[in-house]
Parts: C-alpha cells; structure tokens; sequence
C-alpha cells in the first residue's frame, strides 16, 4: 500500500498531522507494508526568502487581523502540538520561502534519506525556530543526516529537483488538492487535515483489507464444495 503526503514546511498541521499519521501506522500489523511518499505543496510560493516580519505579523497580514489576534490564533496550534509531543515555537519562528527545503527533500530522497529529512525540516522550522529558507541552515540540516555538504550546496546552487518540485504540486493540482496536510492511498482514498488518530486508522485499516486477495476462513479440506467438474462431500470422496 501506498501512502502519499502533500505537504509544507511553513504548515504547522503538516507536522501534526505527521505525528498522528504515523502513530496510527504504528499501531497497524501491516505498518511494514506501507509505502510513505512525501510530495511538495508550497502554502505561499510568493513568500520571500528573508524578511524582518514575526511570525504574527506575516499571519496577520495574510489574514486581515491583528497582531494580538493571529498571537491567540496560534495559542491553539501551540496546543495541538503539545498533544501530539511537539514544542512550537512561534515567537522565533522565522517565515520564509519553503522551495529550496522542498528541493533538498527531493535531493535527500534520491538518496534514501527522504523522511529523516522531512521531519529534521519540520523540527528546525517549528520547533528549533531555524532559518530554514537559508542555503547555509540548509546544508548544515542535511550534513546533519550524514549527507555530502559539497554536493548539497551544488544543487541548492542551481535549481536541480525544480522539477521534481513542480511536478508534485500539478499532481496535487489535478487531484484536487488545494490545503495541506492531504494524505493519499493509494490514490483511491483522501484525508484532508491533521485528522485525529482514529480516523487515520480507520482509512488506513479499510485500504489495506480491500487490496488484499480474499481471505479463506476454515478448513477447505472439511467443507463441501462444488467445481465445475463436481461436487464433493468431505467423507465421501466417490461423490
């Protein structure tokens, strides 16, 4: 079974709905069998890479409020990540454009490395309060997880996984995709959010046993049954 993400770094339900996805799998006898895919979605394409505004100051202009009103809008978030063991740290958190991160995460994935970059991405955006726009955080993130600075500076350099990029946004385009986090099973079923834990189950459990060649329950050898030859009866084998 296959499982894929779209999600943005710059998303604090990303990372929540992460964790609760995961639990869920986690819990699941099959979780062995899942294949996990994370996709690209870019929240605000047009964010600039450096800018001098908080975190409030960027929601409260993307919203129409208040400084003081998007500080409680986020009181909220800050809850549902304590739930699920995650430490938001909104006053640091510094918003910035998420292309690059979303091109080394396809960079760390050609090298088998995709989801402990996907998560030390999340963790140093929301939690560590990290520039995660700049290519020099970029780079110690990815040296971080073992990978080659030299060649992860080249790429950050030119714009190789662009495509890659692009590629996954038309995809979640043309599947209807228009929030994140959306997780997609195999292509048959959607979760839109960071649902609860049950609801992650539950999804996970009904794809898994309708892709599954049908189940026999009971011994065949003691039951009657008819072929297109014949029928027999268990103990009388001259039927």
């Amino acid at each position: 079974m296959k499982v894929e993400i779209w999600s943005d770094f710059m998303c604090p339900f990303c990372y929540i709905g992460k964790r609760r996805f995961e639990e869920a799998l986690e819990s699941l006898p099959f979780r062995e069998s899942v294949e996990v895919v994370y996709r690209s979605f870019e929240l605000n394409p047009n964010e600039a890479v450096d800018t001098n505004q908080t975190t409030y100051e960027s929601l409260a202009s993307k919203y129409g409020t208040t400084v003081e009103q998007a500080k409680a809008m986020t009181a909220n978030v800050v809850e549902q990540a304590q739930s699920v063991g995650l430490n938001y740290n909104f006053d640091r958190i510094k918003p910035t454009n998420s292309f690059d991160a979303h091109r080394l995460a396809h960079y760390a994935a050609s090298k088998g490395k995709d989801k402990e970059m996907v998560e030390r991405l999340l963790a140093a955006y929301f939690v560590e309060a990290q520039h995660v726009g700049s290519k020099e955080v970029l780079v110690k993130l990815a040296v971080e997880l073992g990978l080659d600075g030299e060649e992860v500076r080249a790429v950050l350099e030119g714009d190789q996984y662009s495509e890659e990029v692009r590629s996954d946004e038309r995809q979640g385009a043309q599947l209807g995709i228009q929030g994140v986090p959306f997780f997609v099973i195999d292509r048959k079923y959607g979760i839109s959010g960071a649902q609860p834990l049950s609801v992650f189950s539950q999804a996970l459990t009904q794809a898994w046993s309708e892709g599954q060649p049908l189940q026999v329950i009971g011994n065949t050898e003691d039951a009657a049954v008819c072929t297109d030859d014949s029928c027999v009866i268990p103990g009388d084998e001259n039927k």
